[in-house]
């Protein structure tokens, strides 16, 4: 069983749900360490004093806010703690909404949250009711000296929370670009539908898999063997000078391959 990361409670209303949080995601990439070419050692980092010039041990390290240039005030874990109050042990339910409502560019990260013993019918009760409802819940949770907004919704029985940015975290989206007025005609539109539909099919997550992950493991397998790996040459993207005729070649292609799929 894997180890929590989090020990809390759901609240809702009156009603408390003890829940240990784990995380939900395994991010699959390779994790290269930095040696030095000309004996293959490690390369190491020290914490340097910028003052002294001093490596410094991480129990003289403290937290500091620059709210001047070269001005700061500190902190320590007891006083972020003191900061988050009751926020430390709580996912705290505010609303349900339909999850249709929430953009996506919102979300950051996905957790899975168990009950513990004590609250395995109150959990289970809320499962039900969310999943009879067909809405999520709007929550607030504090983790890692930091107050989230989060989403809890339900998968397979278990309470997936999701957490999310600020509103005011989001960029608005300026680009001097998209201020231009282009004259978009109804048979380019048409074609662009047609493309579409011919990509169209349900999602299937198990049909996705990280190419770059795939690759990189061939060239490992490759060294260890002492092959010698020889990059190809990258082509550059065509630009699209026809876009109509780009179109009408594209929807071809892939009305052929959609048939062939099918057939």
């Amino acid at each position: 069983m894997p180890r929590s990361i989090w020990k809390g409670a759901v609240t809702f209303g009156l009603v408390t749900i003890p829940v240990s949080l784990y995380t939900a995601t395994d991010e699959k990439q390779f994790k290269f360490n930095m040696l030095h070419e000309n004996d293959g050692g490690r390369i190491k980092y020290k914490r340097v004093c910028a003052t002294d010039d001093e490596e410094v041990p991480w129990d003289e390290i403290v937290r500091g806010y620059e709210y001047e240039k070269g001005r700061y005030v500190t902190f320590t874990d007891e006083e972020l703690d003191t900061a988050m109050g009751d926020m430390a042990r709580a996912v705290d339910v505010l609303h349900f909404v339909p999850l249709e409502q929430i953009d996506p560019i919102l979300f950051q990260k996905s957790y899975y949250l168990a009950p513990e013993a004590t609250g395995v019918k109150a959990y289970k009760l809320l499962v039900q009711a969310l999943e009879k409802s067909n809405k999520v819940a709007i929550a607030r949770v504090a983790l890692r000296e930091k107050e989230h907004l989060v989403t809890l919704r339900v998968k397979d029985g278990v309470f997936v929370m999701e957490t999310m940015f600020w509103p005011d975290e989001i960029r608005e989206p300026q680009f001097e670009e998209l201020g231009k007025t282009v004259d978009i005609r109804k048979t380019e539109l048409d074609m662009a539908l047609s493309l579409i539909d011919n990509l169209s099919q349900d999602f299937d997550a198990k049909e996705y898999v990280d190419r770059t992950r795939e690759a990189i493991q061939t060239m490992i397998d490759k060294k260890i063997e002492g092959e010698e790996i020889v990059a190809p040459e990258g082509a550059e993207p065509a630009p699209v000078v026809d876009l109509m005729a780009a179109l009408k070649a594209s929807v071809e292609a892939t009305k052929a391959r959609k048939e062939a799929k099918t057939s």
